[in-house]
């Protein structure tokens, strides 16, 4: 008889923060930078702890390869397009903490089309 799996936990949060680092949108390690940049940004806008707090996770592909970086702010579904540095600080200050979306980089929204 196997024993049970242990239960993970994870701390509260607010949004999550998902940025494709594969190799497909970026080949020169920019997604990577970026999300490298984000502890210390997130730190920064205070979304590293309390009720606003911000969750980040690399994924290997959205199948959305134009445009890179790409990246998903969940629960929203707002998925965002030519990240850089400038964009990210933008979306961290103006969507993440203050819960407007930065339009010009948007490429989707769930509940809309196109």
């Amino acid at each position: 008889m196997s024993e049970a799996p242990i239960k993970p936990k994870i701390g509260s949060y607010h949004r999550h923060l998902l940025i494709c680092t594969g190799p497909r949108c970026t080949q020169n390690g920019e997604a990577q930078a970026l999300f490298d940049s984000l502890g210390a940004k997130l730190k920064a806008a205070g979304l590293d702890q309390g009720e606003l707090r911000v969750k980040r996770t690399r994924v290997a592909c959205f199948a959305a390869c134009k445009g890179g970086p790409v990246m998903c702010v969940q629960p929203d579904g707002t998925w965002y397009y030519g990240v850089d540095d400038a964009a990210m600080n933008r979306i961290v200050e103006e969507h993440l903490r203050d819960g407007k979306p930065v339009a010009e980089h948007v490429f989707h929204q769930a509940g809309e089309e196109g």
